[in-house]
């Protein structure tokens, strides 16, 4: 398989984007890889595979690379006297901003470029935590108890401490506060409005279960990860999801009596159904008295999950061969000449 992974973008999450590209370089060591860098100025670098290592970010080194831009079809590499088109599938791996708010998805889709990754309506929905919580009512999905907050209001907290506090649009748990009294909370915001001018509040429940499941639509057919119980302490925090893009062994399956598995691919399913296509995502849920409610969902999940695959290279092909061509609107100016012709022009 040819596939260039497209990784970087102008976000928080730009240095685990590139802990991402890195891991999977190791973990799809037998295909044919290209590496395309999106750097902090929106430039793309054509990235040599044996400089795929963190410091050639660190330190610049990428800016010696071919520049390469966009045209209809592929990314290309122009030359004083020759171009060289860089063709195939490409898999977005960038999070957070740029690669899961739609705008990558966007120019890919303008230029013509097929993609593995979540297109723009998806990445909508996805990216903002607070059109999650509105998907999930709309397809009467359980969600935890939520309430919005934005940055230039202030309001009265109706749900009961502890709670949890996080930025509407971030991942990886940056900007995320478990805030116990009120004293507590001033700070906690200060933090989230940090990276963020719309936080979400939830209640912070002692002991609830969670687990991972991630899963793809190819050829009409669902194919699933096994599911995860991640490993935590009184939250998933920043350091452990950082450590999470790196990881590329296999994780153990989470023991699960098969109504709430059940439960759980059928609630994947409603999430990802004429919406997701085209996309490998992981979603998390949150388990209490075996009823099933959507915590999160991960469009563009750090390494892929490759590490919930049991094999992990052959569900990325399978997703790549299915991937359908955009149809575009075709434009024969026949209304144009009617009015032409009809004014004898």
């Amino acid at each position: 398989m040819k596939l260039t992974i497209l990784f970087g973008g102008a976000s928080f999450e730009h240095e685990i984007s590139i802990i991402s590209a890195i891991t999977l370089k190791e973990k799809l060591s037998t295909h044919e890889l290209s590496f395309i860098f999106c750097d902090q100025d929106h430039k793309f670098y054509l990235i040599e595979p044996s400089k795929m290592r963190a410091s050639t970010f660190s330190k610049g080194e990428h800016k010696k690379m071919p520049q390469l831009s966009l045209t209809n079809g592929y990314f290309e590499q122009k030359s004083m006297f020759s171009s060289t088109k860089h063709a195939g599938v490409v898999l977005n791996l960038i999070h957070g901003a740029d690669g899961e708010d739609g705008t990558i998805p966007s120019l890919l889709d303008f230029f013509d470029i097929k993609y593995i990754g979540p297109r723009v309506d998806a990445s909508v929905f996805s990216y903002d935590k607070r059109y999650t919580k509105w998907l999930c009512e709309a397809k009467k999905i359980k969600t935890i108890e939520y309430e919005v907050l934005s940055s230039n209001e202030h309001k009265n907290i109706n749900i009961q401490y502890p709670i949890i506090v996080k930025p509407a649009r971030l991942g990886s748990s940056i900007g995320l506060s478990v805030v116990k009294e009120e004293s507590e909370l001033d700070y906690a915001l200060d933090v989230a409005f940090e990276f963020d001018r719309s936080v979400i509040i939830e209640p912070f429940i002692c002991g609830i279960k969670e687990y991972n499941l991630a899963g793809f639509m190819a050829k009409g057919e669902f194919h699933f990860s096994i599911i995860e119980e991640p490993q935590k302490n009184e939250f998933l925090d920043f350091e452990k999801k950082y450590m999470d893009f790196s990881r590329s062994e296999s994780v153990a399956k989470a023991e699960l009596n098969s109504t709430v598995e059940l439960k759980l691919k059928s609630t994947f399913e409603k999430i990802y159904k004429n919406l997701f296509e085209g996309a490998l995502i992981r979603c998390d849920f949150f388990v209490l008295n075996s009823e099933v409610y959507l915590n999160e969902i991960n469009p563009i999940p750090g390494s892929m999950a490759n590490y919930l695959f049991g094999d992990f290279e052959t569900s990325l092909e399978l997703l790549a061969s299915s991937l359908t061509a955009q149809k575009r609107a075709k434009t024969n100016y026949e209304y144009i000449h009617s009015i032409s012709k009809a004014k004898g022009k």
